[in-house]
């Protein structure tokens, strides 16, 4: 058997050498009488929307906001500070309230946080997830379409989710005067 060399070709000659094209195949019809071009890309479907207030109903939307003042309550009888409440729905696929509470100690975080669970386990409602357990640092509990996140006051400050959601409307809540961060004990309030 006889070796035979490769040919010797420059980069610019093999770049011009056309591949071997098989045969033409007739282009497939599609539903609307238009000849498909065969290579040519399928479409893409198109981006669904978001609908204008999630869940559809009022009724379901007015049970996801006691389900989240229920989980507000909860945090403020473990001696929470600083409750929001953000109202997006319409505005995120995932939830329609987001329940923002901080904790003095990492101690604190970790029972407020197993006090919102049991509070609304009690009511038939038991959290989808549970982030941060046990670090005491930010617990975030995910009821579905309430989000609860429980965060160590000085680290809510640089994590700051409220800017996040500037433009999204806050939920009024009877807030007692000892969860205010500036009424908390060790702060003196008088100058």
């Amino acid at each position: 058997m006889k070796k035979t060399k490769p040919s010797k070709r420059t980069a610019k000659q093999h770049r011009n050498v056309r591949p071997v094209v098989a045969a033409k195949q007739p282009a497939a019809r599609k539903e609307g009488g238009k000849a498909k071009k065969p290579g040519s890309r399928p479409r893409r479907p198109e981006v669904a929307r978001l609908a204008p207030v999630r869940p559809a109903d009022e009724r379901g939307r007015r049970e996801a906001l006691a389900l989240a003042k229920a989980a507000i309550a909860a945090a403020l009888d473990k001696k929470a500070i600083e409750p929001v409440l953000i109202d997006v729905s319409g505005r995120a696929s995932y939830a329609d309230f987001i329940a923002l509470v901080s904790g003095k100690s990492d101690r604190q975080v970790d029972a407020i946080a197993e006090g919102v669970c049991e509070a609304l386990a009690a009511s038939g409602r038991r959290p989808l997830g549970r982030e941060g357990v046990r670090n005491g640092r930010w617990v975030l509990i995910d009821f579905g379409d309430v989000v609860v996140h429980v965060f160590y006051h000085p680290l809510r400050e640089v994590f700051d989710i409220e800017s996040l959601w500037i433009d999204a409307p806050r939920v009024k809540l009877q807030v007692p005067a000892e969860a205010r961060a500036d009424a908390a004990p060790g702060r003196d309030t008088n100058p």
